[in-house]
């Protein structure tokens, strides 16, 4: 990505950042199975086409993977909105606010920025030092006020401001890392894509008191989670 400022790409995306345009993404996801009136509505208020290379701007708006650079793609607004809604819906339909959510992979910060303003605090750990150069930024612009950012490997977590109420990981495993789930606070949830290149689904684990609770939420194609720094 060669990022220039918000407002000078809002100009530049015009056409796609309509009212229209944004409310008929947000709709056919409700279609597709997304429940939370607030997750849908930050689908509506976020201006995706900021977080993509200018040349691909055109295709901001589909439900589609779009590559990012450095090997790493921004996730499809469906799935977006499905690991939001898995990580903060309730079986009724209410919102959970959690205290501290911590995000493995920021990428150029998309679901960082739907995530935000549903929870009260994330922390959000990024691999490639160039993707999270151009991410921080860009998220204090959009009122992304916080999140706490840090390059490194994500398999390890943040111990430091362990536990989490809830955990984010944007990119695939054969297993769920063991540190992340030390990490993780009693009721607290773990949204996962879990598998390899050729299968991977999108798992959810809350931790109860009698054990964790495990459920599939949906066949998925991540990225593979990579231990260091990039």
């Amino acid at each position: 990505m060669n990022p220039s400022r918000p407002g000078q790409r809002r100009r530049s995306g015009i056409g796609l950042t309509s009212a229209r345009v944004r409310d008929r993404l947000a709709d056919s996801l409700r279609d597709r199975g997304i429940r939370s009136a607030e997750v849908l509505e930050q689908i509506r208020r976020t201006p995706r086409h900021l977080f993509i290379e200018e040349a691909l701007e055109r295709y901001a708006y589909n439900d589609n993977a779009l590559p990012i650079g450095s090997g790493q793609t921004i996730s499809q607004p469906y799935v977006v909105a499905l690991m939001t809604q898995a990580l903060l819906m309730e079986e009724d339909g209410r919102m959970r606010r959690p205290a501290k959510v911590l995000e493995v992979g920021c990428g150029s910060g998309y679901q960082t920025a739907i995530l935000a303003p549903l929870v009260r605090s994330v922390y959000s750990i990024e691999r490639i030092g160039s993707l999270l150069a151009e991410a921080r930024p860009l998220l204090a612009e959009l009122g992304c006020n916080n999140v706490r950012f840090r390059h490194g490997d994500g398999m390890l977590g943040w111990p430091g401001q362990a536990p989490f109420d809830g955990i984010l990981v944007a990119a695939a495993s054969a297993a769920v890392p063991q540190a992340l789930l030390d990490q993780l606070a009693p009721g607290g949830r773990i949204v996962i894509p879990l598998g390899d290149h050729s299968r991977q689904e999108l798992v959810r684990i809350e931790r109860g008191e009698s054990g964790d609770v495990r459920e599939s939420l949906a066949q998925v194609a991540f990225v593979p989670l990579l231990p260091g720094q990039g």
